[in-house]
């Protein structure tokens, strides 16, 4: 076998230095579970997909999109918006029923319980849901959370992330650290009747 040379050497050594640390970045991170091999908590293509089969069944029930039914508005606050009103009810989505509780965001110049009893799509700027996927998330209760523009699509953070599945799940802020807070043990703050 032949010997390596001086000059083999310095060269597998700095090899070796330049690839050591982004090796032992990426397994620190990965055994915190926050490395490139774990998947993120939301905004994945499944999630992104999911969400998009919540919104036609919420078409389909007019919780969402045109002639949708609107309930009371009422003042609301951030990170929703001014105006609220909110439903909750039951869909089928991939032939499961799940409960599902649809928070209409209003916003805008002029906004007011009144202007938007008068007028609910001038001042609609976001849908947010909360729809019960049994087996999808047992520490989060299993909802599944989306944010939509009024047009469906799915609205994005300020790092591009759709805003969809486990949103901000492990996070200090977001959908689910903020409901943690609701009473009743089911993340929900309007009522306690989907606590199990």
């Amino acid at each position: 076998m032949k010997q390596p040379t001086k000059n083999h050497l310095a060269i597998k050594t700095a090899f070796q230095r330049k690839l050591f640390k982004p090796i032992m970045l990426t397994a620190v991170l990965t055994t915190l579970g926050m490395g490139s091999l774990s998947a993120a908590p939301f905004g994945s293509d499944e999630d992104i997909g999911f969400a998009g089969k919540i919104w036609n069944s919420l078409e389909q029930a007019k919780l969402a999109g045109s002639g949708r039914i609107v309930s009371t508005p009422y003042q609301g606050s951030h990170p929703h918006g001014a105006i609220l009103d909110t439903m909750d009810s039951q869909i089928m989505v991939e032939g499961k029923k799940g409960s599902v509780i649809v928070k209409n965001n209003y916003g805008g110049e002029g906004v007011s319980k009144k202007a938007v009893a008068d007028n609910p799509e001038k001042y609609l700027q976001a849908v947010t849901v909360m729809f019960k996927r049994p087996g999808y998330d047992a520490d989060n209760k299993d909802w599944f959370w989306v944010k939509y523009a009024p047009d469906g699509s799915i609205m994005k953070n300020p790092k591009n992330m759709a805003l969809a599945g486990r949103v901000a799940k492990g996070m200090p802020q977001g959908c689910i650290a903020c409901h943690q807070a609701a009473p009743g043990g089911d993340m929900v703050f309007n009522h306690d009747k989907l606590s199990n």
